[in-house]
């Protein structure tokens, strides 16, 4: 059985190279559109999206990402135009499980439009991080947050790997 968001599920991959053009605006609000209508906890909706395109502070987030990197890469984004770090309200017993789905729906929203994308974790410590804390601050982000991940988007480079075999022995019915 197939259909759209099927196969999207089966043939979406996470990009590690981009190009440099950037993503258009109407892409990026329709993938963060995508994830605002992921499914959450108690209909809290905890999660919010920063949606960055401008360079500068693109390099930033990227840099201060690279400061817990354990790998030290010098550019942890892989060169994507934008980032969209997903954040939500440690207030809400769910708000892990509510980010991780929206991170979801836009990796799924993005590979459907013809965008690569990638989850980058480190958002924790990020937006723990005193800098991570005044981007949202200036922002006027106000509230006790919790980092959930980077998803960076952008125009792949090259043309990304078929899925590994799937591991055996991860159902079981009853």
């Amino acid at each position: 059985m197939t259909n759209e968001v099927l196969q999207a599920i089966l043939s979406r991959r996470s990009c590690k190279k981009y190009k440099a053009d950037p993503v258009p605006a109407e892409i990026i609000d329709a993938v963060i559109e995508a994830g605002l209508y992921a499914a959450n906890g108690m209909a809290k909706q905890s999660a919010i999206i920063l949606a960055v395109t401008d360079k500068a502070t693109r390099d930033k987030l990227s840099a201060l990402n690279a400061k817990y990197d354990p790998l030290k890469r010098k550019d942890p984004f892989y060169g994507a135009p934008a980032v969209l770090p997903v954040i939500a309200d440690k207030s809400v017993p769910t708000h892990v499980y509510d980010g991780a789905l929206v991170m979801g729906n836009m990796m799924l929203a993005a590979h459907a439009l013809g965008i690569g994308s990638c989850w980058i974790h480190r958002a924790k410590e990020v937006f723990e991080d005193e800098e991570g804390k005044k981007i949202l601050a200036d922002l006027g982000v106000t509230g006790e947050y919790e980092g959930i991940g980077n998803l960076i988007i952008g125009y792949p480079e090259v043309e990304p790997t078929p899925a590994a075999p799937r591991k055996e022995n991860r159902v079981y019915r009853i």
